[in-house]
């Protein structure tokens, strides 16, 4: 009996290991997972707000803190219209982590370019010319577009985000889980990181 017992509860954990790694591997994420500062970016990729905040801010992050193991920084997809919502596809479409990230940077300094005009089709073959850039194909990118499970994902992921922080703007920043609400501005913000050390 107590042998049973004990493959059950080594089942369970195997599990919840399991589990746990397939809704991390959902947030595109970098930086330690024991970081002692996590910051969550709640962002639509057609968004001036969000585009500034990880052209002006980002960068300066990885570099002053991400990479140094300080901080684990968080890419939430809150797509707030289709075009949004199918960079984010493309974003995610490759399988390296690190290109996730530089398809992340290349969507938001190309956005002027991308992300204008109410054709989705020629936004779609804008995003796909990205995409081309960072060694996607077109026959992979056309399946992500085309998986359902992909933009389930993403769309869950919204609605979730939604129902937790009641996030009403873009980007929504939280810094271990308390909502920033200071300027779109580098010193300012290191400034928030450096008083949670």
């Amino acid at each position: 009996m107590k042998k049973i017992i004990k493959f059950f509860f080594n089942s369970l954990f195997i599990c919840l290991i399991l589990f746990n790694t397939q809704v991390e591997s959902k947030i595109l994420s970098i930086g330690k997972a024991e970081a002692k500062v996590t910051v969550k970016v709640f962002s639509s990729l057609t968004c001036p707000h969000c585009a500034s905040f990880h052209n002006e801010v980002f960068n300066q992050l990885k570099k002053d803190f991400i990479d140094k193991g300080l901080v684990r920084f968080e890419h939430y997809a809150f797509p707030l219209d289709l075009a949004a919502l199918n960079a984010e596809i493309i974003v995610r479409c490759h399988v390296d982590k690190n290109k996730n990230f530089e398809l992340l940077e290349k969507m938001y300094e190309k956005q002027k370019i991308w992300a204008i005009g109410s054709d989705i089709n020629k936004i779609n073959k804008s995003i796909r010319k990205i995409g081309l850039e960072l060694d996607l194909s077109n026959s992979n990118m056309n399946k992500c577009l085309e998986n359902d499970e992909i933009q389930d994902d993403i769309l869950n992921q919204r609605i979730e985000a939604q129902k937790k922080y009641n996030i009403d703007s873009t980007p929504t920043i939280l810094i271990n889980e308390k909502k920033y609400n200071g300027k779109v501005d580098y010193e300012q913000f290191k400034k928030e990181i450096q008083k949670r050390f």
